[in-house]
Formats: C-alpha cells, structure tokens, sequence
C-alpha cells in the first residue's frame, strides 16, 4: 500500500490535498476524497487523455486544476528543464506563427530572402514575448497584487498556451489566416482560466490581466513586423472562407 506524497489540489474546490489516491496494486487504486467539499479529489486520474483534452477545449476549472496541479509530479519531473523545454516549444510555434502571416502576405519576397526574414522574425518574437512578461508581471502585481510564484504562474501560462499547438495543423491543410488570428484569442482566454486557476481571482480581472499582456505583444510584435497588422486585420473583416471550410 502506497500513497503519493505531495502536496496537490482538489480539482472541485481547489483544497490542498496530501494525496489523490492510494494504490493498492498496480491495476487496483482508492481514489481520495477532499476534507472540505467531501468530493472525490481528482476524478481525472481515471479517465483517458481524449477525456482530459476535450474538457481542457471546454475551458473547465476542473481539468486545469488537475493539469496545472496534479499531472506534473515534482519529485518525478525537472521542472526547470520542463520550463526551458515549454518556452522553447512556445518560441518555435510562435516564430512559425509569424513566418505564416508574412508568408501569405508576401509569398515570393518570403522564398527570395528566408534567411533574412527568419532571423527578422526570430528577433520579432522574442521581443514581443519579453515585452508580454514584463507587462503581464505588471498587469498581475496591479489588478490581482500577485508578485509570488512567478514561476509557477509563468509556467501555468505556458501549458494553457496549448492551443498554438494548432497551428502545426496548417503544414498539412490549408486555412485561411482568420484562424491564427481564432487561435490567438483561444490563446488569451485559455490563459486566463489558468490564472484564475492559479489565483483564485475574479474572471474579469484574470482577462484584464491577460488582455493587456497579449495587446502589448501584439504592438511590439508588429513594430517588427507591421505588415502583418494589416494581414490580421484584413481577416478579421473577410471571415467567410473559414466558415465555409467548417
């Protein structure tokens, strides 16, 4: 009979929780139950990653309690060389994010010059990522007085950024550029929900939070790269081939 020993969080109510369940043998388990809602702690140890998936999509507090909690055991998992691996992922998606906008802005110009442009790019987009953490650090101190766990919180950030994995989609299909810009704002209020996970605030002030750090890297993002602006906004106002592809 064994017990995980840590600290973890009830994905009902957010009480902290010595163990999620005792593992009799390796195909017989006793889920725990919370002290204070009386509450299986964490019905996800069950269910399949399809499951978890699906509900992360669906932006339940549930399953990113379970995610952000639960899922990552620190005494298994390096989480410095999981942070360093999350924001290079988050960088490579990023910058293939911005080569996409430039690349249908300009087709040809991006094959003549992919050197150059990719080096443009790369320098564009760890601008704009650092601009976005000093003025989420900021956005946070003000509207949710929040200056502790600074890595817990970026890290939280980089897992509900999950939606840029989408975006790899796009070497196989072809859609029109309105989706990155969807992706964008999926982005932003998956965001959000992992900070309220993490801070318990209010939800208005965890998008205020997150809607002024995203606004700011997109500013930055596009003194690099302002042909782009007018590629976004362009899509914005010319939606229709994305609902025809649905």
């Amino acid at each position: 009979e064994s017990a995980m020993a840590s600290e973890y969080r009830c994905v009902g109510c957010g009480f902290r929780v010595k163990s999620l369940f005792i593992q009799y043998t390796p195909r017989n388990i006793r889920l725990m139950k919370c002290g204070n809602c009386k509450e299986v702690a964490d019905e996800y140890i069950e269910c399949e990653r399809m499951i978890i998936f699906i509900d992360l999509i669906l932006h339940r507090p549930k399953v990113y309690r379970h995610v952000l909690y639960n899922a990552i055991n620190p005494e298994i998992v390096n989480i410095q060389h999981l942070l360093w691996k999350l924001v290079l992922g988050y960088l490579l998606l990023d910058s293939y994010r911005s080569l996409l906008l430039r690349r249908s802005d300009d087709e040809s110009r991006f094959s003549e010059n992919s050197v150059l442009i990719s080096v443009k790019v790369l320098i564009g987009v760890i601008s704009a990522n650092v601009a976005f953490i000093f003025s989420f650090a900021i956005a946070a101190k003000c509207l949710l007085n929040e200056v502790s766990r600074r890595r817990e919180i970026l890290l939280g950030i980089l897992i509900s950024s999950y939606f840029k994995i989408f975006l790899l989609a796009m070497l196989v299909w072809k859609f029109p550029i309105s989706v990155i810009f969807i992706i964008d704002i999926l982005v932003l209020t998956s965001n959000s929900m992992a900070l309220k996970v993490m801070t318990e605030s209010t939800t208005s002030r965890c998008i205020a939070v997150c809607l002024v750090a995203h606004s700011v890297r997109f500013l930055v993002g596009h003194i690099f790269e302002p042909t782009t602006f007018f590629t976004q906004f362009g899509s914005l106002l010319h939606p229709s081939p994305f609902f025809r592809i649905l």
